[in-house]
C-alpha cells in the first residue's frame, strides 16, 4: 500500500477521505464489478497478444506481459476496439506487422465467448447458481443501495445486448433496469460520460451525489470529473471471493483517481458505512 491510502478494515482509503451521506445515484461498470462471468479476460486479451509481438531486446516475458497487462487495462471501460486498435499502434511504432484491429477483435471475443459459453451453460443447467458467477458480495450490496432508495445504473463497454443478457442470468437486471447501458457492435462512439451527465440531468442530481463502480479507469475517470465519489473494483480474475486486490487494476484505477480500493464487496454493511456514513 502506498502513502496515499490508509486501510479501514477490508478496504483502503485516500487519505482525507471523507463520507457522501447525500448520495442519490450508483453506477457500475458490468464486467468484474458485478459480472465474473468474463473473469480472466486480461489474460487472454494479453495472450492473444503475445502471439504477435515478441519482447523488445533484453525484456524479459514477465515485463512483456506487465506491458501489455498496463496497456490493455489501461483501456477497459471503453469499448473493446480501443484495445486492439492500440495495440496496433505499438506494433506498427516497433515495425511489426499484426492482423487488423477488427480480426484481432473477433478473434479475442471467439475465445472469450467459448469461456462464457461453457459458464453460462453450468448456470442454464443448474450446475452452478447464479451468484457463483457475481462478484463476491455484490448482490447484497445491491439490496442496501436500493433499500436507501438509492437508482442504480450499469454503464458497460461490452455490447448492450449482452449486458441485458448476462444481468438476467445472473439474476441483477430488475436492480438497474431502466438502466442498462452498453456499447453498440463495433462502436468506438460510446461515452459513459455523455450517458453519466444524462443520467443527472434528467433526475435534476449534480455530480456530488454520484457514486461510481468501477474495475476500469474509464468510470472512475469520469465520476471524479463530475465530482462524484469512485471506489476501485479491484477484483481478482482468479479465484471470486479472494480479498485479493488485483495489483494491476490498482494501479491504473487509484492514477484515476479513486478514493476507495477494495477487492470486492465483502462487509457490504461496513462498506455503505464507509462511504456514506
Amino acid at each position: 500500500m502506498d502513502d496515499e491510502f490508509v486501510p479501514s478494515g477490508p478496504f483502503e482509503l485516500r487519505r482525507g477521505f471523507r463520507p457522501r451521506p447525500g448520495i442519490t445515484h450508483a453506477v457500475f461498470d458490468f464486467d468484474g464489478t458485478i459480472s465474473w462471468l468474463r473473469h480472466g479476460w486480461p489474460g487472454i486479451m494479453a495472450g492473444l497478444f503475445r502471439e504477435h509481438l515478441q519482447p523488445i531486446p533484453g525484456q524479459s516475458e514477465a515485463a512483456h506481459r506487465a506491458f501489455l497487462m498496463d496497456e490493455l487495462l489501461a483501456l477497459n471501460g471503453k469499448p473493446t476496439l480501443f484495445q486492439m486498435k492500440r495495440f496496433v499502434e505499438i506494433a506498427e511504432h516497433r515495425n511489426v506487422k499484426v492482423p487488423p484491429a477488427e480480426e484481432l477483435l473477433d478473434e479475442y471475443q471467439r475465445r472469450l465467448d467459448e469461456k462464457i459459453a461453457e459458464r453460462a451453460l453450468l448456470i442454464k443447467s443448474g450446475r452452478a447458481a447464479p451468484d457463483s458467477f457475481l462478484i463476491h458480495g455484490v448482490r447484497r450490496l445491491l439490496e442496501l443501495l436500493k433499500a436507501r432508495g438509492i437508482t442504480l445504473a450499469i454503464l458497460s463497454g461490452t455490447i448492450e445486448p449482452r449486458v441485458r443478457e448476462e444481468a438476467m442470468m445472473l439474476k441483477v437486471d430488475s436492480f438497474f433496469e431502466p438502466h442498462i447501458y452498453g456499447s453498440s457492435e463495433g462502436s468506438v462512439h460510446f461515452s459513459k460520460l455523455d450517458i453519466l451527465n444524462r443520467i443527472l440531468r434528467e433526475t435534476g442530481s449534480n455530480g456530488a451525489q454520484l457514486l461510481a463502480f468501477g474495475d476500469g479507469p474509464v468510470e472512475i475517470e469520469f465520476a471524479k470529473q463530475l465530482g462524484g465519489l469512485a471506489v476501485a473494483v479491484c477484483s481478482d480474475e482468479e479465484i471470486n471471493g479472494s480479498g485479493v486486490i488485483d495489483q494491476f487494476k490498482r494501479k491504473q484505477l487509484v492514477s484515476a483517481g479513486a478514493d476507495v480500493v477494495i477487492a470486492d464487496y465483502r462487509q457490504p454493511e461496513l462498506l455503505l458505512k464507509i462511504l456514506m456514513g
